[in-house]
């Protein structure tokens, strides 16, 4: 593993006018012996940014992003963001699920970035990258210090998660929302355990996350649900959509969005790999599929969306709007809740 194009001292970032993401000096590397981080390498950066701005061709519905972690022990085979492994010369499969970079210092830089007279107060997605509620996150505990910040500052945020750690910060999540918009969506591909336990072996389950938006619904805080990933031919049968939206109703969530898996450089590799493994028989379909690109066709993806929006009206729940966000109410007991409210945004 190489860290030069990244630090302070690489004479590219000079030349090029690019900022360097941390001191050359100031990478920790640590194991820890327990049995939820055995095999996994954490890198203990000290970074020079945090709040970053999205690229202008980035198809995400929002211009800002914090992300303390890159890597992540969730190890879904299908995430898009395996790529990013590759800019630290690190694996982007097995390395991705095991050698997790940690910005021990990102709750202080949000604080001074948000503070700074440049900074107007825009939206903040988190989670949109890597899980900010990943196992690492019950060691490092940045994002109590986070969410502080914004609360501070009130300024708007939406967090999307697979983990189950969100709940820890409860009462943060609420204060915030006392000043500020807050948007909370959780990711729910699909209930089916059998393809859980291969495809997101390092996530908690669905039923656990469902959990989440069931208890943040019964403490006033409305909670979306992305379908993320619908994977064709494993996870799009009519009778496995219909269960993942009827648990999500269950739940509380006050939307349900489906998103069709995306195979983009990087995680393409990997989940095809896995899929020859897996399911040898469906790897000639996938490459007609995913031929055009790492998008599947629109029509594929129209048909599921109608059919989830279908399921999602017969089940008394509506699809996020792209691009909304999703404001906490106030815990007023005196004053009735006026109505839903726009819901969280989107990835797409």
């Amino acid at each position: 593993m190489r860290w030069d194009n990244l630090a302070e001292n690489n004479a590219n970032n000079s030349r090029s006018g690019t900022g360097a993401l941390f001191a050359a000096d100031a990478v920790t590397t640590r194991t820890f012996d327990t049995p939820e981080f055995r095999g996994i390498t954490f890198h203990e950066i000290r970074a020079r940014s945090i709040v970053n701005r999205v690229p202008g061709a980035s198809r995400m519905p929002f211009e800002w992003t914090v992300n303390p972690y890159r890597g992540c022990t969730h190890a879904c085979v299908y995430c898009f963001a395996r790529k990013t492994h590759s800019y630290l010369d690190l694996d982007t499969g097995l390395g991705f699920d095991s050698q997790i970079v940690v910005k021990v210092n990102a709750p202080e830089l949000v604080r001074r970035e948000l503070a700074s007279p440049r900074w107007h107060g825009a939206h903040i997605a988190m989670g949109t990258n890597v899980d900010c509620y990943q196992r690492a996150e019950g060691r490092y505990r940045l994002m109590p210090g986070i969410l502080t910040a914004l609360r501070d500052h009130a300024n708007p945020f939406s967090i999307l998660t697979k983990g189950t750690l969100i709940l820890r910060d409860l009462e943060l999540l609420r204060q915030a929302a006392e000043v500020t918009e807050v948007g909370v969506s959780v990711s729910v591909g699909f209930v089916d355990p059998e393809l859980w336990r291969t495809v997101e072996p390092g996530t908690p389950s669905p039923e656990r996350r469902l959990d989440v938006v069931r208890t943040l619904s019964e403490h006033g805080i409305g909670c979306g649900v992305l379908m993320a990933p619908v994977i064709p031919y494993l996870g799009d049968r009519p009778e496995q959509l219909r269960a993942t939206v009827r648990a999500v109703a269950a739940a509380g969530a006050t939307s349900v969005t489906p998103l069709v898996l995306h195979l983009r450089p990087g995680a393409r590799e990997w989940f095809m790999e896995w899929l020859g493994h897996h399911h040898p028989e469906l790897v000639r379909r996938y490459e007609r599929l995913y031929a055009d690109g790492a998008y599947a066709p629109t029509w594929y993806q129209r048909r599921i969306t109608r059919y989830v929006h279908e399921l999602a009206a017969e089940y008394g729940i509506g699809p996020s709007r792209p691009g909304a966000h999703r404001k906490v109410p106030r815990a007023e007991p005196e004053t009735p809740p006026a109505g839903p409210e726009p819901t969280q945004l989107t990835l797409l």
